[in-house]
């Protein structure tokens, strides 16, 4: 009956053949039809559901308001949609809420013998797709790359029966990057620091974080590219020593980017950092800096701003 309803509720999808199996970290799922009341969690992964055009397939979003803000461009492709939970929604929750899919990923909305998993959303007839940049937290990951993003869109293209337009947005992707990338100097790599948040103690990007990708495909190097985790709080004294020419800024949260650099640059343990001494700072938007749609735009940001414009 419930199968019925949702039918009713939510416009026909496109004809497609299933089932479908894709790779989600360490599963393949397997999807017997088009799910019809999914749930995404955070910002950047809403905005691929979103630019895949499948809201109507959507019944809310979680992990947003409590941490980030909607610009105008999501704040319209959610206008119709409830925020189910303000930070990471729980199980029972998203039991309510009865969806057939949830969009989630390791700490972005779910956590390592939480409560929110896919073996316990599973019983409740959730499926769950997770984020390829998170899968490190469960199991060994190649570095992380512009193709984390680009399979995220296409599986999602998969899963929900739109493979032809997930593969014409990463195929467009792909050639916007060689264009923005095109007059890049590779040979001499700048050395880039990720500034998220902490004062005592920096939370950055590593190895396996989108920035890492990012980064290089915009000529540059991540200064804790050897660190073997996601996003990690580290100590201020590796940053010191290996002294990045370039530092990224994250925007998001109670404190903005101009109180970050502004701390960066007033504290006198960080006066001899090039970054600092050359007033060589970048600003990502969250959106930016995380696995989405935007992060192309993004590269296109670290161009300039390594270039100093």
């Amino acid at each position: 009956m419930k199968l019925m309803l949702a039918f009713l509720l939510f416009p026909a999808v496109p004809a497609f053949a299933y089932p479908v199996t894709v790779n989600s970290c360490n599963r393949q799922v397997t999807f017997d039809a088009t799910p019809v009341r999914a749930i995404s969690n955070d910002v950047n992964l809403t905005e691929m559901m979103l630019v895949l055009g499948l809201g109507d397939r959507m019944i809310g979003y979680t992990g947003i308001s409590g941490w980030k803000t909607l610009d105008a461009q999501m704040r319209e492709g959610v206008a119709e949609l409830p925020e189910l939970a303000a930070k990471y929604p729980t199980k029972e929750v998203l039991a309510g809420a009865e969806p057939d899919f949830f969009f989630a990923g390791w700490n972005y909305g779910m956590t390592v013998g939480g409560e929110v998993t896919p073996e316990t959303l599973e019983p409740l007839g959730i499926q769950t797709y997770e984020l390829t940049e998170s899968c490190i937290h469960i199991g060994p990951k190649d570095k992380s790359s512009m193709q984390d993003m680009y399979s995220d869109i296409l599986n999602l293209g998969r899963i929900f029966g739109v493979d032809a337009k997930a593969q014409a947005l990463v195929a467009g992707y792909k050639t916007r990057l060689a264009e923005i990338t095109a007059g890049v100097d590779r040979s001499a790599p700048l050395r880039v620091f990720v500034y998220d948040s902490g004062e005592a103690a920096p939370f950055t990007a590593g190895r396996y974080a989108m920035p890492t990708a990012l980064i290089e495909a915009a000529g540059g190097i991540n200064i804790m590219d050897d660190l073997e985790k996601s996003w990690a709080k580290i100590a201020w004294e590796p940053v010191v020593e290996r002294n990045p020419e370039i530092i990224v800024i994250v925007n998001y949260g109670d404190v903005t980017a101009e109180q970050k650099i502004a701390f960066i640059k007033e504290n006198p343990a960080f006066a001899n950092i090039d970054a600092v001494k050359n007033d060589r700072f970048v600003v990502l938007e969250y959106v930016d800096a995380t696995p989405g749609p935007r992060n192309i735009n993004a590269v296109e940001k670290l161009v300039a701003g390594f270039k100093g414009e």
